[in-house]
């Protein structure tokens, strides 16, 4: 009988340590997301700086910005003179689409991208990347996934 009691004293000793243990460790559940670092270059032979025009993913880190995929400018370029500052669409194809917004300052070739969030994949996207188009163009910067609204 006094093994049986030990025994049991043991084991609830064991089981409360672990969720001790279990307590200090961080969460990780959905609603924590996704992120980290993006880095995307584009091809843009087909912006002439009208709206509507885009220019064409060529590589990407993020599955989700596959090659292939086209960044949509809804603002003519140079209004004001030597500036790109334009809502944007990126589409993915499929209904995956993200929304954001892209300012690029000809005289420098260099500036900024965000995008506020999305349909399809692109559901609770954000992110902010440098562009630099000196050479070539390109996105650096980095992205989350938030949970959906109302499930945070």
């Amino acid at each position: 009988m006094r093994f049986k009691i030990m025994t049991t004293i043991c084991g609830v000793a064991l089981v409360s340590g672990l969720f001790s243990t279990l307590a200090l460790l961080p969460s990780v559940s959905a609603s924590s997301g996704r992120s980290g670092d993006l880095h995307v270059t584009k091809e843009c032979s087909q912006d002439h700086g009208k709206a509507g025009d885009y220019c064409t993913i060529t590589s990407s880190n993020l599955a989700e910005i596959k090659v292939g995929s086209k960044v949509y400018y809804d603002q003519a370029a140079g209004i004001p003179t030597g500036l790109l500052d334009s809502n944007v669409v990126l589409d993915a194809g499929d209904g995956n689409r993200a929304v954001g917004r892209c300012t690029l300052d000809f005289t420098t070739s260099l500036g900024l991208c965000t995008f506020s969030d999305g349909t399809g994949q692109f559901t609770g996207f954000r992110a902010r990347v440098d562009v630099d188009c000196r050479s070539g163009c390109r996105w650096d910067g980095s992205y989350r996934f938030r949970p959906e609204s109302g499930k945070e």
